[in-house]
C-alpha cells in the first residue's frame, strides 16, 4: 500500500510514538504529520512534528490549518486517558466524580472529536481515505461483564458513537472513505501500568507490536467495514 500524506495525533505516547516510527518504515514515500502536547522530537526528516492539546479546542484548529493542500490519505488519533494522579478507574459507582468524569470525556470523546471536525475535511475525496481513532474493548456496552471503570468505559463508548456517526456522513462525501475505532489490545505504557499484574501471559504487548497490528488492520479495510471497532487482531468489537 502506498500513502503519501498521514497525520497522528498523539505522537508523543507509547502507542502514538510507535504508530509515527512503524508508519515511517511501512509507507517510505509518506510525509507524517506527527501531533502531541508534548515535545516530540524525531531524527527522521519526513516526519513534521507539531502542537496539538486535545483539551484545548483551538490548538486542534490551529493545527489543522497548518497541513499543506492536497488531501491526507489517513488520521489516527493515538491519544487517550485511564488514570491521573487525582483520577483513577472507579471500582464503584460510589466513587463516581464529577470532575474525574469530564477530564475523561475532554481527553477521550471530545478531544478526538474535535479532531475529526478539523481534519476529515483534509482527507481525500474521491480515492480511500481513513479516519480511526484509538478506543477500547471495554468501551463496547454489549460486552460489558465486569462493570467498574464508569467514566472510562463511558468515554470510549461516547468516542464509538462520534465515529459512527461521522461514518455515515463522510460516507455521503467520500464512499471509499473508512472511519473506524480501534482497540490497541493491552500495550506497556504508562496508562496501562497500574493494571498489568492481572494481564494474562502473552497478552502484554509492546507499543511497537500493537502499532504494527494496528496498521495491518488498516491497511486491509474496506469501504463497507466504516463506522465498526477493530481489535488489534483485526476483529470486530461488538458496540
Amino acid at each position: 500500500m502506498t500513502l503519501n500524506r498521514i497525520v497522528i495525533v498523539g505522537a508523543s505516547g507509547g502507542i502514538g510514538r510507535a504508530l509515527v516510527e512503524q508508519s515511517i518504515r511501512r509507507y517510505p514515500e509518506a510525509q507524517i504529520f506527527a501531533f502531541s502536547r508534548g515535545q516530540a522530537v524525531f531524527s527522521d526528516a519526513r516526519i513534521e512534528p507539531g502542537y496539538l492539546d486535545l483539551e484545548k479546542p483551538e490548538s486542534i484548529k490551529a493545527a489543522a490549518q497548518t497541513i499543506p493542500d492536497g488531501g491526507l490519505d489517513r488520521v489516527i488519533v493515538a491519544s487517550g486517558m485511564l488514570h491521573d494522579d487525582a483520577c483513577q478507574p472507579e471500582k464503584s459507582w460510589r466513587d463516581l466524580e464529577a470532575d474525574a468524569m469530564l477530564k475523561l470525556y475532554a481527553v477521550n470523546t471530545v478531544g478526538p472529536a474535535l479532531v475529526l471536525k478539523h481534519f476529515v475535511p483534509l482527507l481525500h475525496r474521491r480515492k480511500p481515505a481513513t479516519f480511526a481513532a484509538v478506543s477500547a474493548r471495554v468501551g463496547s456496552i454489549s460486552d460489558n461483564r465486569l462493570g467498574g471503570w464508569y467514566s472510562y468505559r463511558a468515554s470510549k463508548a461516547a468516542l464509538n458513537m462520534v465515529l459512527k456517526s461521522a461514518s455515515i456522513e463522510y460516507a455521503r462525501k467520500n464512499k471509499e472513505g473508512v472511519i473506524v475505532g480501534l482497540h490497541p489490545g493491552t500495550v506497556d505504557s504508562s496508562l496501562s501500568a497500574p493494571f498489568q499484574a492481572n494481564v494474562p501471559e502473552g497478552k502484554l504487548f509492546s507499543p511497537a507490536y500493537s502499532a504494527n497490528c494496528l496498521l495491518d488492520v488498516l491497511d486491509e479495510l474496506r469501504p463497507e467495514q466504516t463506522g465498526q471497532c477493530f481489535a488489534w487482531d483485526g476483529q470486530p468489537i461488538p458496540a
